[in-house]
């Protein structure tokens, strides 16, 4: 692996939304990550799922007003794409090693001490979730928490090596075709927003089929040979410390792998919130089922969302704004709408 300052900086000088492209160069290769806001604020990383990048996988969250100022507000945000996952990648040479999940953990310590980042917050969704699970076992002293969507820790299952092997003989004949689009968008979303015969899909969705076709297959395929090798890491989890946040939408495909991974977690330093009539991308699909979790998350670490009846930025959020029995670690178990949670995070 490449020493941390052999790692480069190409500024490509785009400007997503006021974030900055860079491509990083690490020991497995180059990595895009976009950054957010003040580089003086702590650190917020985020990892998405196969085929998807920052725009595709984190825009819903972030283009909501409440849940954007309690993020920007409290962090600098860096998007870390998988490799060749990012706008407009070109395709990676088919003689370049394929990385493995390992090499994939690890290129976020070349990212992270590129940046000369400490410990950062991590928000990862299902694929993403399990890279940084992993990287928070391997370097836990660089993981000051993490919130986790639809995640994975186990082994692929038959069923789920079986569907991934008919996506990776797709894009291995086909490319990005529309039955693989379909065959991934059964994977992110909930029926309820991918529509039917009767109900047009939801402007989510066409947005996500649209941004899947810039994709390039062999890219993806890469992506998903790792994970589709991954190791069962469930052994890890009991012994992580940072605070842990699990999302996962009741419709999704991966929502019992979601409940065994908190089962397997600390219950002192772990949460569960389960999203009603939503599939795997609860950032896309219903971002604002986050907001009060997260609020009451953040606390734990004194971070707020600014107060919006005071103009000021560094207004810090009242704590009569969150709902009472957030604050309440033994009335979690109750029902919320849109969400129901279960929790034993000590504030």
């Amino acid at each position: 692996m490449a020493e941390p300052n052999d790692s480069i900086s190409v500024d490509m000088e785009k400007i997503y939304l006021g974030g900055k492209e860079h491509h990083i160069q690490t020991g497995c290769g180059s990595v895009s990550v976009i950054v957010y806001g003040d580089q003086d604020k702590p650190a917020l990383i985020t990892y998405p799922d196969l085929a998807l990048n920052h725009m595709s996988c984190f825009q819903g969250l972030f283009f909501c007003p409440e849940a954007a100022s309690l993020l920007l507000h409290n962090f600098c945000i860096y998007h870390i794409s998988p490799p060749g996952h990012e706008l407009g990648a070109a395709a990676i040479c088919p003689d370049d090693p394929v990385p493995c999940v390992d090499d994939l953990a690890d290129q976020i310590v070349e990212i992270l001490n590129y940046f000369g980042l400490g410990a950062v917050m991590c928000m990862g969704v299902t694929a993403g979730a399990y890279i940084l699970t992993l990287f928070a076992m391997k370097c836990r002293e660089r993981v000051l928490g993490l919130i986790l969507v639809s995640p994975l820790c186990k082994a692929p299952s038959w069923t789920e090596w079986f569907y991934n092997k008919v996506i990776s003989n797709l894009l291995y004949f086909y490319g990005m075709c529309s039955l693989l689009k379909e065959c991934l968008l059964q994977r992110y979303f909930s029926k309820e927003v991918r529509g039917d015969a009767e109900i047009p899909e939801s402007e989510i969705v066409q947005a996500c089929r649209t941004l899947l076709e810039e994709r390039k297959s062999t890219n993806v395929l890469r992506f998903l040979h790792a994970i589709n090798r991954r190791p069962d890491i469930t052994k890890g989890l009991k012994g992580l410390r940072c605070r842990t946040l699990i999302f996962v939408g009741d419709s999704s495909p991966f929502h019992s792998e979601a409940l065994y991974m908190t089962s397997k977690l600390d219950r002192r330093y772990s949460a569960l919130v389960e999203v009603q009539a939503c599939g795997s991308m609860v950032t896309e699909e219903q971002p604002h089922a986050m907001l009060i979790p997260l609020e009451y998350f953040f606390m734990g670490y004194g971070l707020y969302r600014p107060n919006q009846l005071n103009g000021s930025p560094r207004s810090p959020l009242s704590p009569s704004c969150i709902a009472p029995e957030l604050l309440s670690p033994e009335s979690m178990g109750l029902k919320l709408k849109p969400i129901k949670t279960r929790a034993s995070l000590q504030v």
